[in-house]
């Protein structure tokens, strides 16, 4: 379906086409996420939906307001599910095509709304699109750019996902002065527009060669993976090596242990413990939510109005301060590989609970003190939500995301990173229909409760969560076969099959005839791979 454009397209070139493709597709997410902070609290908006206002201006229902936000994530918890299902069944172009009609069509009834039932289903509408689209986009650009640098691909997603946060603020900034219906429905109606751009040049672009693979296509699989490789020769010997570690991935993909819900259960997968896999990649997303970043990044204007400022400085501030994540995220790739995933974490979790104290402080005494004092202090919390959101985007977020990849085998790689975009849909939800209720109840009080978050989450991380950074698939594979949740024991067992085998890849290989119940004579050890799920274990990250 489409023209095949991208045969005409030199194949660096391609990749950049593909990486502009994915950030187009993601920044529909990050407009969500920063748009509803600033039109939830425009006049024509809080009419609408019959949230109510009190003398001030303030709205008095924040329960129905969070709710009328966080119902977006609701519909990305299903669609996540159902977007990789449909995916792997018809493709993944043709995937994110639906999931961009889902997008189109919400962004069209959100900007149609004419009260709160019909704003809540269109929220739900733009989620599962969204949901679509986190579960298909990424894995289908790694399936084609493999040999390339994740990191940076990762940071890419990241980037487009600020962009979108970005252009939702300064885009409320610009119209904050127009009509009462405009300023709210322009905004709401504009999201769509990145989806339409998806919806007319997805089938432009090559499918994914593992999905070709799979069904029987794999002639077509090749000519893609020798175009985004540099055009090279169709009979290149590295080429036709990816070609076969692509039919041994799909191949070990249809057993029992890598269907979804054994995965969510464990069951069938032993001491390769793919289940906690899939539960640790789904709590590290639950971690990063709760850590205040949507607080600072969804409810900025609000934010800076407790710190004391006018209307209009709270506005260009809260652009300002995610514009700010851009470069912060940017900065990621200097530290994620010479620090690693843990280390990083901790950075961000020690320096964003300080942040957070300091800004709940400053903040109150702003609002108990008067002139000079009271706008020095309301500066000073300003400046610490600048301190918060650099070290998030640099220390955590592009970890938090690419450690809930690395942990898995790569034939089930696209299923269990499902798990981690439940995770974020309902983390985000959450918090998002919460971040509202509190700011209007506990006021600054709000930043205290996310700064022992962050102190909670430390010990979670460090004693649960082992640094995969520079491990290969294999050592990756032998980091979870104790029993135990704890890193400690883990890297214990770890050691001792590594020596007990004489080295990590006949280690990995026994791991896998373990937990598949072949008893194999230890000479053997030296030949090929025998399990279908070792055959491909000599890539590395």
């Amino acid at each position: 379906m489409g023209l095949q454009i991208w045969r005409a397209v030199p194949g660096s070139w391609l990749l950049v086409l593909l990486n502009l493709f994915t950030s187009v597709a993601l920044i529909f997410e990050g407009y969500n996420q920063g748009v509803m902070g600033s039109v939830s609290n425009t006049p024509g908006f809080i009419r609408m939906a019959g949230l109510g206002v009190n003398a001030k201006g303030a709205v008095t229902d924040t329960t129905k307001q969070g709710g009328l936000v966080a119902a977006y994530y609701f519909g990305a918890m299903f669609g996540c599910f159902i977007g990789g299902k449909m995916g792997d069944k018809l493709g993944r172009k043709k995937g994110v095509w639906i999931g961009a009609c889902f997008c189109i069509l919400g962004a069209a009834l959100m900007c149609g709304s004419v009260n709160s039932n019909m704003f809540l289903i269109a929220r739900i509408i733009a989620g599962v699109g969204i949901g679509f689209n986190n579960a298909i986009v990424p894995p289908w650009v790694s399936e084609l750019s493999q040999a390339h640098n994740r990191g940076a691909a990762f940071s890419l997603v990241f980037t487009a996902n600020f962009a979108g946060i970005i252009l939702a603020y300064w885009l409320n900034f610009g119209v904050r002065n127009s009509g009462e219906t405009f300023k709210w429905r322009f905004p709401l109606g504009f999201m769509a527009i990145p989806m339409v751009i998806v919806f007319f040049t997805v089938f432009l672009l090559p499918e994914s060669p593992r999905w070709l693979v799979s069904n029987g296509r794999r002639d077509e699989a090749i000519e893609i993976l020798a175009k985004v490789r540099g055009d090279v020769s169709h009979d290149d010997p590295t080429l036709l090596a990816e070609v076969e570690q692509l039919e041994a991935v799909v191949a070990s993909a249809s057993h029992p242990r890598n269907h979804l819900w054994n995965i969510a259960t464990g069951r069938h997968s032993g001491a390769l413990h793919l289940g906690r896999r899939a539960w640790m990649g789904f709590a590290l997303q639950l971690i990063q939510q709760w850590t205040g970043i949507l607080a600072v990044a969804t409810w900025a204007g609000t934010l800076f109005a407790l710190a004391g400022f006018d209307s209009y400085k709270s506005a260009w501030l809260a652009g300002l301060v995610n514009t700010f994540g851009v470069f912060g995220t940017a900065a990621a790739a200097l530290v994620i590989d010479r620090m690693g995933r843990i280390k990083s974490l901790m950075v961000s979790f020690i320096t964003q609970g300080i942040a957070l104290f300091l800004l709940a402080a400053f903040i109150r005494t702003s609002q108990t003190s008067t002139g000079e004092k009271s706008t020095n202090f309301g500066i000073a919390a300003a400046a610490m939500v600048f301190v918060f959101l650099w070290f998030f985007t640099m220390f955590n977020i592009v970890p938090c995301w690419i450690y809930s990849t690395e942990i898995w085998p790569q034939e089930i790689r696209a299923k269990g990173y499902a798990f981690t975009i439940l995770g974020w849909a309902i983390g985000c939800g959450v918090t998002t229909f919460v971040i509202p209720i509190l700011l209007s109840k506990l006021g600054w009080y709000t930043f205290i409760f996310f700064g022992c978050m962050n102190i909670v989450a430390m010990p979670i991380i460090w004693f649960i969560y082992p640094e995969v950074s520079g491990r290969t698939l294999e050592e990756v594979n032998l980091l979870f076969t104790s029993d135990s949740l704890f890193v400690g024991p883990n890297m214990k067992a770890f050691h001792q099959r590594v020596e007990a085998a004489g080295g990590i890849a006949a280690a990995e290989r026994r791991l896998f005839d373990e937990v598949d119940g072949i008893d194999r004579d230890p000479l053997d050890m030296e030949g090929k791979t025998s399990s279908p799920g070792s055959q491909h274990y000599e890539t590395k990250h």
